[in-house]
């Protein structure tokens, strides 16, 4: 059966901070012992560092296996791809140095640089790619982030459900700097897949050295991106240096990202009024102290959050409770009063301004899912006779700060509407995302980030099999939809499908209450410059960074 991706849920936060002299990094010993010369001192005085952090701990560095918003900023700016989104979120070549795709759309011939290679000098090879590619694929290596080959590259997915073979994928290497890859049918947007971290290279050889304790430390990777890491600890961040061996090294403007894990938002505002930091994820407390001045940043993305369903759960898997809770929430409420940072009011899953067919996904259609209390309390009361009792009620969410509001929200509109009483369970990221995983919720907050610009990179998700990340979601005409979807050629049938889809998921099953498009508002010091926040993939790409 098809393995599919695992939810990055949070949303990323990133803050950072220009120090110029003696930089201290995210371990507790900071400050060098002895003196220095003063030839030293003047060096350090000219080392360029920022200093940003994320809002949750670090789950997996495992190219092949992590599924997180986290992890993947981090290997997106420690490795590369045959081709990086630019500043205007479009391909450039990188890895590679240009592509040839054939007349029918169906055979892509990628040439690698002559300048490529790993930080330990080893030359990046068209192998290279291909063992990464495979092994991403492979069921004894693979995550459930394989779809994201397997569903585009001739005889992926065979390998994947294991009724293929590794050689039977059509990936070809005619030598170390050419790399054939056949598809399954025209795809407009395949060279932007290129690059997301499953389709990065691996060295073969060095996962073998490092055995078990692959990825699991600095030392335990090998790099040929902007970056590599100096210092990592899952609970407290990373340290990343300039990679002397990256092909683009000379246009690289910073030399060292010093990145702490701070869950709270009030304590990095407090950093950044200090002076400690250069850039601070607002709360909606303080968003209006900076929106009139310059310091004030916005940036929105492809995020979608939403209250998931368990459908194992005996009283969410009645029909009639999750409609009601889906109704009885007002998300308007929640986007004005409690985040007020540039996020949209959710009436459906897929965000505003993802690509459809001649209009937007949503603007084709319009409000899905709209608040409605007399209707949410009609149909508790059917619930509640149909079950015959009232259900004791969860809601898990991470224990981040925004997520923590949303479930307070949550708990007191459903308080408010429905005079019913939940229990909130905060957990730290990755121990959500364990808890979702072993099927022990029964509702849970939680997102998805667009990996490409398609409606496709949502809806796929609750796709056959049915899975208890996705909440254990299983329709057969939804499958259908699905499937004819990716291989019908009409745009606007194609579009069709997927309204459909959408319409099933969210209306008629109602598997997820929509809550809000993500937007993150920010306070930033004038002088930081070339922070690029991509809307889908990777967010944050670190490689342009710079300081006036």
């Amino acid at each position: 059966m098809k393995n599919r991706r695992i939810i990055n849920s949070l949303a990323l936060l990133v803050v950072l901070s220009l120090l110029l002299v003696g930089c201290g990094s995210f371990s507790d010993s900071q400050a060098s012992s002895g003196s220095s010369t003063a030839g030293e001192k003047e060096a350090q005085a000219v080392e360029k560092v920022l200093k940003l952090s994320f809002n949750n701990d670090i789950p997996d560095l495992n190219q092949t296996t992590t599924t997180d918003t986290i992890s993947f900023t981090i290997l997106n700016n420690v490795a590369e791809g045959l081709y990086r989104l630019d500043e205007e979120n479009k391909p450039q070549p990188a890895m590679a140095k240009g592509v040839e795709v054939s007349e029918d759309g169906l055979t892509y011939t990628f040439t690698l640089r002559d300048d490529i290679k790993w930080s330990n000098g080893e030359p990046v090879t068209s192998q290279d790619f291909k063992y990464g590619w495979l092994r991403g694929l492979n069921p004894e290596t693979s995550g459930s982030y394989s779809f994201i080959i397997a569903d585009y590259v001739v005889g992926a997915q065979e390998f994947v459900d294991g009724t293929g073979k590794a050689e039977d994928v059509k990936i070809e290497t005619p030598d170390d700097k050419t790399f054939v890859v056949q598809i399954k049918q025209p795809t407009p947007y395949f060279v932007s897949l290129t690059a997301f971290p499953l389709y990065f290279p691996l060295n073969e050889k060095f996962i073998n050295e490092k055995g078990e304790s692959y990825a699991l430390s600095a030392d335990g990777l090998v790099y040929n991106g902007p970056f590599m890491l100096a210092e990592f600890d899952p609970a407290k961040g990373v340290v990343m240096v300039k990679n002397p061996n990256y092909w683009d090294k000379d246009n690289l403007k910073v030399d060292k990202l010093d990145i702490k894990v701070i869950k709270e938002q009030g304590t990095a505002l407090n950093l950044y009024q200090a002076g400690d930091l250069d850039m601070a994820p607002l709360s909606s407390s303080d968003v209006n102290s900076f929106k009139d001045t310059p310091e004030f940043r916005a940036y929105t993305n492809f995020r979608s959050y939403y209250i998931q369903f368990n459908l194992h759960n005996e009283a969410i898997g009645n029909k009639n409770i999750r409609k009601a809770i889906q109704l009885a929430v007002d998300p308007d409420v929640l986007t004005k009063n409690v985040l007020n940072n540039g996020s949209e009011t959710a009436t459906g899953l897929i965000p505003t301004g993802m690509a459809g067919s001649g209009v937007t996904f949503r603007e084709a259609q319009g409000d899905l899912i709209l608040p409605n209390i007399e209707k949410a309390k009609e149909l508790w009361a059917k619930g509640l006779g149909e079950l015959g009792k009232a259900p004791q009620l969860e809601l898990l969410t991470a224990d981040d700060q925004v997520s923590k509001d949303c479930g307070t929200f949550i708990q007191s509109q459903l308080k408010k509407n429905l005079d019913i009483d939940i229990t909130l369970v905060t957990q730290p990221y990755s121990g959500r995302l364990q808890t979702m995983r072993d099927d022990k919720y029964q509702m849970v907050v939680s997102a998805w980030g667009a990996d490409y610009n398609d409606p496709m990179t949502y809806l796929d998700l609750w796709a056959a099999p049915a899975k208890p990340f996705r909440g254990n979601f299983s329709n057969e005409r939804y499958d259908q939809l699905i499937t004819g979807a990716k291989a019908e050629v009409d745009s606007a049938k194609r579009m069709d499908m997927l309204l459909e889809a959408e319409r099933i998921l969210m209306d008629e099953e109602a598997i997820l209450a929509p809550l809000y498009y993500q937007g993150n508002a920010f306070a930033c010091k004038e002088h930081v410059e070339g922070l690029v926040y991509h809307p889908y993939g990777v967010t944050w790409d670190f490689k342009w960074a710079a300081v006036k």
